[in-house]
């Protein structure tokens, strides 16, 4: 078996030995149910990762792992009332499938719950881990503010969306493996770049999803493509298309496209304009930089550290 399989599947049983069934029910059941909804598991597994890279015990990055999944649903559960979701991972959203206060509260429990996970490790570890924890979920809320800002705004720079998507998904993926390295045993050197590993490649990751939103294959992806474009979200290809092209960006947005149409217009201009190649380039240089951050880490389980190479090869390459 793989070994992230094998994380995964660590992890999915240690939340199935969990207790959510605490009264009251209507705090409680959301958390199960948003829990149960699925997801690949992946900041969990880089918890486990991180810990074993260092030759750490795998049962004392159990707890703390769920503390990180429970923190990552509590913010969906936040963002969906945000952006007045109906579905996730093609189920009802909490608050639609309960109301929007139970699902605030139920939140504001998961995140409680997530601290009491995360301080489940060595007394004497304790304070650099949940200073770790508590700077990123500070930090996840700014990104998430940013992001709400932008959607008012029309001159949205480069290094504001790069530092957007970083605040809001690649700080987490960072957190977790420096927290599962200083589980390890890992020194601070090392656990920060492990850190710096697990951003680039959040970071790639979501330039990748730009990218796939726009060309992905719909069979692939699992939704129409151009769903950025439709809305006119401040994507980097948005971004990079107005910066080279400004004059050919300005005549596009004052044209009444709609549908495919519009999509196939814009898709067109992100390639002629310089667009896509600008943002597959950055793509790969953040992929350097995550794979570079590795190496600073000096793990001792060097079979697992390749495969970590690959994970983020897979996540700035993959097709859906």
């Amino acid at each position: 078996m793989d070994r992230f399989d094998h994380y995964v599947k660590m992890v999915e049983n240690t939340l199935a030995r969990q207790d959510f069934d605490l009264d009251p029910i209507e705090l409680y059941q959301p958390i199960s149910y948003i829990l149960g909804l699925g997801g690949k598991r992946l900041r969990p597994a880089m918890v486990l990762a991180g810990c074993e890279l260092f030759g750490g015990n795998l049962e004392n990055a159990l707890l703390p792992s769920l503390g990180i999944e429970v923190f990552h649903n509590f913010s969906l559960v936040h963002d969906d009332i945000m952006d007045d979701a109906s579905l996730r991972r093609g189920k009802k959203t909490v608050h639609e499938k309960w109301n929007t206060n139970i699902a605030i509260l139920s939140g504001d429990a998961m995140l409680v719950k997530a601290y009491q996970y995360i301080a489940e490790v060595d007394r004497a570890k304790l304070p650099a881990i949940l200073k770790v924890f508590s700077k990123t979920a500070l930090e996840i809320c700014e990104g998430q503010q940013m992001d709400m800002n932008f959607e008012s705004r029309a001159d949205v720079h480069e290094d504001e969306y790069l530092e957007m998507i970083r605040l809001k998904t690649a700080v987490l993926l960072g957190a977790a493996l420096e927290i599962g390295a200083l589980i390890g045993g890992a020194s601070a050197h090392s656990a920060e770049s492990l850190y710096d590993f697990g951003v680039n490649a959040g970071l790639a990751f979501q330039v990748q999803d730009d990218l796939l939103d726009a060309y992905g294959d719909p069979q692939k992806v699992g939704k129409k493509a151009g769903g950025d474009i439709l809305q006119d979200k401040k994507t980097l290809l948005m971004i990079y298309a107005q910066d080279l092209d400004e004059s050919g960006y300005e005549a596009l947005q004052k044209q009444t496209l709609s549908g495919e149409e519009k999509v196939k217009a814009y898709c067109q201009f992100f390639e002629t304009c310089g667009a896509k190649a600008k943002a597959e380039a950055k793509r790969e240089s953040l992929l350097k930089a995550s794979l570079e951050a590795l190496e600073e880490a000096h793990g001792k389980d060097l079979v697992l550290k390749e495969q970590l190479a690959q994970f983020a090869q897979w996540l700035s390459h993959r097709d859906r």
